[in-house]
């Protein structure tokens, strides 16, 4: 109970020191600035992605990662999905061109070439849709919203699960989550968004608002499975241990990995 109770006491201490910091470039950053972090939090992604699936050696393959962390956030920011498409594109070709050239019979492992092309998809892609979100009309408060779907639930859920948490959702994935975790969050997200819409988002429908949020929370929790999917099946409990009671970077981006595309698309084809 006592290395339960310290481990909850980093996790607040780290979100009180880390929060008010990202709210901060979020609400007064320009949006180069944002896009700065995002990269940030995208090379941290990708660096503990990189140690988690290849572990030691494959240096070429973790070196494309890292350079498309960079090269496909800053084309989003040109504004222009096109660009960052055409990235994507050629990212896949020149790692499995790079392989085929390079490839040795001691090195003759193709499995390295999926794990580089899914990492790249998986986090630099993904991620930069906070770029493209930014970029939209009222980019700022789409942005908290997003923040807001995605870490009140997860703090309601944490909570609901830790007191009144009886049903394992998915034991062999994630041993900790529960189904009534799973209900209070999709609970909180849902009631958080819609409440910071009826401030911040008055023009747009609050059932638009509600059937965002509530398949968002589900679509967010997805992101956090399939990232523990890959935590265990290399064995591991954390992405990394860079921060204090909530683990690492991916273990923090994990469920905005998923809801930031998806929001990004409702906005568009949904809200308009």
């Amino acid at each position: 109970m006592l290395k339960n109770g310290n481990s909850l006491l980093k996790r607040w201490l780290t979100g009180l020191i880390l929060a008010p910091v990202l709210v901060l470039i979020i609400v007064f950053g320009s949006k180069e600035i944002f896009a700065a972090l995002v990269v940030l939090f995208i090379l941290g992604g990708v660096w503990e992605y990189n140690h988690m699936v290849f572990g030691k050696g494959f240096l070429t393959e973790k070196i494309e990662g890292l350079i498309f962390a960079i090269i496909l956030p800053l084309l989003a920011l040109i504004g222009d999905n096109q660009y960052m498409l055409a990235a994507l594109a050629f990212s896949i070709l020149w790692v499995f061109i790079a392989f085929v050239l390079s490839v040795k019979e001691s090195t003759f492992d193709f499995i390295a070439v999926a794990k580089v092309i899914f990492g790249i998809m998986y986090i630099p892609f993904l991620m930069s849709y906070f770029i493209a979100l930014r970029l939209m009309d009222n980019g700022i408060v789409w942005i908290v919203f997003v923040l807001v779907l995605a870490f009140i639930g997860d703090i309601v859920a944490l909570y609901v699960g830790k007191y009144f948490g009886k049903h394992k959702l998915v034991p062999m994935v994630s041993p900790g989550k529960t189904v009534e975790g799973i209900l209070g969050l999709i609970l909180g997200s849902t009631t958080a968004c819609l409440i910071f819409a009826y401030f911040f988002l008055p023009e747009i429908s609050l059932v638009k608002i509600g059937i965002l949020a509530f398949a968002g929370s589900i679509i967010g929790q997805l992101g956090d499975i399939c990232e523990s999917a890959i935590k265990r099946s290399y064995g591991l409990k954390d992405a990394s241990s860079i921060l204090p009671g909530h683990g690492g970077i991916l273990d923090r981006l994990d469920c905005l990995i998923f809801i930031a595309p998806f929001v990004y698309y409702y906005r568009i084809f949904v809200i308009n």
